[in-house]
């Protein structure tokens, strides 16, 4: 079972098709290891192994051959708990909803089973957002590579499971760097694509384009595995389209010769912290020695700071801001701040960043025409302790918000640009550093690409799963 539980994704994916393991198997190994591991970081606090084993036993039934599998065969999948999976509880780490169960399972975790998922446990989530993973249901979710810090949010239980070996794949969101700042911080992978390559959950605004749903795994090609399996249209989501005709699997090896590389370690205006600066700047070695062209440089994010803001609020407010007259006494307090921005700012203000957004965008795009990937960090400094609500200050600066801290991602957002999330390097601590890959819209592919070649250089990706640490270092 151990031995299992060290595979990736894609080599269990093919165990299953030929028939060298069966999905309950692979049931039975996670649940011994989530048994023996999970209780230290608290990745998954809802599990429903005996459930899956019933749809395996289905599956396996419905689709008795190889070719009828689709493209995860039966793997079973960790499902973030913002999405629903028929008949379990979606929490969204909210005492509001700790004990509702869902009548259906979403469109995103549809899509998956559709293409041979097998869902059996619920990631662990702040309550309704955030980007550091804890609340008063279920506690706290620890960093794997140091059991005393942070494990990043609000995908921070999809990541942490997936670096303990508790998943093979899950799945996360992201809205303000979701996806991207527990990939970095638990030196997993995500991929944050297009508005509209996954399908949402029916949105209740379905037209809003800064929340996406994406793949996570512990290493790029497990990611564009899970992304094949993840892309199509769905008529309740009216972003979403077709699925490209050649998939990302098959698209992983072409690596675009003399590719056109930007870093920036701040998008020219925000804090960041010396180490991280460092080590970020350190990787673009491995960029130069695959033959890019390496440059310093980023679009102008003039006003993007204070335009996410007003969006997020706005967002948030049209969500659950009626959760403010029914339950505001069982609401975190950074989350009734962040509804009553929404409901107090004035039409002008949504106005001016719906304007901004707009320019940002072209700026953006503007400015792919000269590079093809921009590259920067994942977050502005490393872990930190989890016993944090968030960080208070970065290099010389004031965190006056809750999620000032992730600004180095929610500026990447309004630009509506595919990210690739990885690491990049181990702290002088051990800990993950993680870098984003940006390019223009549609570009997964192709983002994809350099990041396979690129985790290959740098190896943390061999490293996992790895044992649960009470500290950074691993032991001598």
């Amino acid at each position: 079972m151990t031995d299992l539980i060290r595979l990736t994704a894609s080599a269990v994916v093919q165990l299953l098709r030929d028939g060298d393991v069966t999905p309950i198997e692979a049931l039975d190994a996670l649940e011994h290891h989530v048994l023996a591991t999970d209780t230290a970081v608290n990745s998954l606090p809802i599990t429903f192994f005996d459930d899956a084993r019933e749809q395996a036993a289905a599956f396996m039934r419905r689709r008795p051959g190889p070719a009828d599998r689709g493209w995860l065969a039966g793997l079973p999948v960790a499902i973030k708990d913002y999405n629903d999976v028929a008949g379990q509880i979606t929490s969204h780490g909210s005492p509001i909803f700790a004990a509702t169960r869902a009548a259906e399972s979403d469109a995103m975790v549809r899509m998956l089973e559709r293409h041979g998922a097998i869902p059996y446990a619920k990631t662990n989530v702040p309550e309704l957002a955030g980007g550091h993973t804890y609340n008063t249901v279920w506690g706290a979710t620890r960093n794997p590579w140091h059991l005393g810090r942070s494990s990043g949010g609000s995908s921070g239980g999809s990541a942490a499971a997936l670096a303990s070996g508790s998943a093979w794949l899950a799945s996360g969101n992201d809205l303000g760097g979701s996806l991207r700042t527990p990939s970095g911080y638990n030196g997993t992978v995500a991929l944050r694509p297009s508005p509209g390559r996954v399908p949402r959950r029916r949105p209740a605004s379905p037209f809003d384009p800064l929340w996406v749903e994406g793949p996570m795994a512990r290493n790029v090609a497990d990611v564009a595995l899970m992304m094949d399996a993840m892309t199509g249209f769905c008529r309740n989501d009216p972003l979403t389209d077709e699925p490209p005709r050649r998939s990302f699997t098959e698209r992983l090896t072409e690596l675009d010769p003399n590719l056109r590389i930007a870093y920036s370690p701040d998008l020219g205006q925000l804090p960041v912290e010396p180490d991280v600066r460092a080590m970020t700047a350190d990787a673009m070695r491995h960029f130069e020695a695959l033959g890019a062209e390496v440059t310093t440089g980023c679009p102008d994010f003039t006003g993007a700071y204070d335009t996410f803001q007003t969006l997020r609020a706005h967002l948030l407010s049209a969500l659950h801001g009626h959760l403010l007259t029914t339950d505001r006494h069982r609401v975190k307090d950074d989350i009734v701040w962040n509804i009553e921005r929404g409901l107090n700012q004035s039409v002008g203000d949504v106005q001016h960043a719906e304007r901004t957004r707009g320019e940002l965008f072209h700026r953006a795009a503007d400015f792919f025409e000269h590079h093809d990937v921009l590259v920067c960090p994942s977050a502005p400094l490393n872990p930190f302790p989890v016993d944090w609500t968030y960080p208070q200050r970065i290099e010389d600066t004031d965190c006056t918000t809750y999620i000032d801290w992730i600004s180095i991602t929610f500026m990447v957002t309004l630009t509506g640009c595919p990210v690739v999330a990885l690491p990049c390097g181990l702290s002088d601590e051990g800990l993950p550093v993680g870098v984003q890959l940006i390019g223009p819209p549609r570009s997964e592919a192709r983002l994809l690409a350099l990041a396979a070649a690129i985790e290959n250089a740098v190896g943390i990706a061999d490293q996992l799963p790895i044992t649960p640490r009470e500290t950074g270092k691993a032991p001598s």
